[in-house]
């Protein structure tokens, strides 16, 4: 009997801990859920820890219709401009691109295409538009990892001298997102 107890113990045990791990995965689901819905939780809001820093060291190579650009170019801007990473096969892409050809009349938008084929990202912009006042390729994504990109569409607002002052990690086409960059662009003009 005492050599069964203890590997009958053991399976109870070990059937139970899935179990457990479920109840927990659960429980931080509810507790997100309960959040966004008394607003205390923004999925949007991912607290990049790149805003208030300099720009990272890097080079992205030209990407048609444009010309690349690398750190020491937005190093050396008088004004701001607005970091736009994008993917031909991204669809909140697609989505946010009449507010980037919107936008460009304020502000120089320059485009990073994430892991995207130069062809396609080409061809995305001649159908869509072209909100870019320059545009490099990160074919390998090593640029966006840099950044702290987690998905496309992204966006950074770079102040004079190369700081990055604002991140969002949504499409522009969000209200909330959009409110957010035009108060970030507002002190960035001070």
């Amino acid at each position: 009997m005492s050599a069964e107890g203890p590997s009958l113990g053991r399976r109870r045990v070990m059937m139970a801990l899935p179990l457990a791990g479920a109840g927990v995965v659960g429980a931080a689901f509810w507790s997100m859920l309960s959040g966004m819905q008394k607003g205390s939780f923004n999925p949007h809001d991912i607290n990049a820890p790149s805003a208030g820093r300099p720009v990272p060291d890097f080079t992205v190579t030209d990407q048609t219709p444009g010309v690349g650009f690398s750190s020491h170019d937005l190093q050396a801007i008088t004004a701001p401009v607005l970091i736009n990473f994008f993917a031909s096969w991204c669809i909140p892409c697609i989505a946010e691109m009449p507010q980037l050809l919107k936008l460009r009349d304020r502000l120089p938008i320059w485009g990073i295409a994430y892991k995207d084929k130069p062809d396609n990202a080409a061809g995305f912009l001649r159908h869509a538009g072209n909100p870019y006042a320059r545009i490099g390729s990160d074919f390998e994504g090593r640029v966006a990892i840099d950044w702290g990109v987690s998905g496309v569409p992204e966006s950074f607002l770079i102040a004079p001298g190369g700081k990055i002052v604002w991140h969002g990690a949504a499409g522009l086409n969000n209200d909330e997102v959009q409110n957010a960059l035009d108060a970030a662009l507002g002190q960035a003009k001070r």
